[in-house]
């Protein structure tokens, strides 16, 4: 048997996402199914609205046949950090094909990632500071290929495509064209909407339709994560307030001497939003301030970050039948720690799972449910 990757969030699991899942599979004519999916937090930078195992069984009921963990040191970066990450963890289950939603289905992504092999992504590459690094990056795409690449899925599959050639790793790409509203579009009605948009109303406790919100995903709400920069907030101001600069600057991605704006940035009474905007620059996104605010908050250091990324784990979430059967048919193959049941030693500093676990410590304090120590996969049953 062979298998379709697919890199995802479900954040939460809505229509367009069960739509996703039929179509790597049918598109790929794969026998199972891997979703690489965020854990607790994700890429916008902020706790997702489900927690990990929620969201897994939603991808199992709704399709998925295994679930592996994109960890926080990879699922809370930009594009390229995101996609790499991912395509390690599908080269280490033995995946060689690749389905993703885009805006623009009739790219050749992999020839463009051909094109822009010169481009590293670098930061350091970029250096207008009156610019966002996107906004270099999107440039220097129009000037080397002649396309105008700013859909956000777009810029995801060009991503991942890249992350392929990068890690050496040959794999069958599938785009399909994403279904519904934009990407962030704030619209909500009876037929379609985003998922921030889902978001909003659900915080907010209006009703979702059940057209856009599955059955499945709606019996969970009541469970939504009690995490979000509301609530993470005053850990923030905590931190800058009592950590040396020196420590400040040893967080990933604290460059250019942002450790002391965010410190001079913070005022009495600001909530978080305001707090980003009296930190904004024509420099940086809202996306990578948030970012840079969550590493804060967990303490990831430059240091970490870079040790994470070069040893990455199978932290398995959950599979189905089929998916038990990929795993063990690969299990030979599969050159990567494969963890099916998390114990103690891989929580210590020097354990496998430490700044998964580090993380999640967050959102076991606010619920007393335990998020790594002990927990099996879920299995789905046939």
């Amino acid at each position: 048997m062979h298998a379709v990757g697919l890199i995802a969030e479900f954040n939460p699991l809505h229509s367009g996402h069960q739509f996703a899942l039929q179509k790597a599979r049918q598109l790929s004519g794969a026998d199972a199914v891997v979703v690489v999916m965020s854990g607790n937090f994700v890429q916008r930078g902020e706790p997702a609205i489900l927690d990990k195992w929620q969201r897994t069984q939603l991808a199992l009921d709704a399709g998925a046949d295994v679930v592996v963990e994109l960890p926080v040191t990879s699922s809370v970066q930009a594009a390229d950090q995101f996609a790499e990450g991912a395509i390690d963890l599908l080269r280490g289950l033995n995946v060689h094909a690749l389905a993703f939603g885009s805006e623009q289905a009739d790219l050749d992504y992999l020839q463009l990632a051909k094109d822009l092999a010169d481009i590293s992504g670098s930061q350091n590459q970029f250096r207008q500071y009156n610019q966002t690094f996107a906004t270099q990056l999107n440039e220097a795409i129009v000037q080397q290929t002649g396309q105008a690449l700013t859909a956000p899925n777009t810029m995801l599959g060009l991503a991942y495509a890249r992350a392929t050639l990068a890690k050496d790793w040959p794999m069958a790409l599938y785009p399909f064209a994403r279904q519904g509203r934009d990407h962030d579009d704030p619209e909500l009605d009876a037929h379609s909407a985003s998922a921030s948009a889902i978001r909003h109303a659900l915080r907010q406790q209006q009703p979702v339709p059940e057209e856009v919100l599955p059955a499945a995903t709606q019996a969970m709400i009541e469970r939504l994560m009690p995490l979000n920069w509301t609530t993470l907030f005053p850990l923030l101001r905590y931190r800058l307030q009592t950590t040396p600069l020196s420590q400040l600057r040893a967080i990933y991605t604290m460059s250019e001497g942002l450790e002391y704006r965010l410190v001079q940035q913070l005022r009495p009474g600001h909530d978080f939003d305001a707090f980003l905007e009296a930190i904004k620059s024509k420099r940086y996104t809202y996306a990578r301030l948030r970012r840079l605010a969550l590493y804060t908050v967990l303490n990831l250091t430059q240091n970490e970050m870079t040790w994470a990324a070069a040893h990455p784990v199978l932290h398995v979430l959950g599979f189905s039948a089929a998916g038990r059967a990929y795993l063990h048919q690969e299990k030979k193959q599969i050159n990567l720690p494969l963890i099916t049941k998390v114990n103690a030693a891989m929580l210590q500093p020097d354990g496998e799972l430490n700044l998964v676990n580090r993380a999640d410590q967050l959102l076991e304090n606010q619920t007393n449910r335990a998020q790594n120590y002990g927990r099996l996969p879920i299995m789905l049953r046939d």
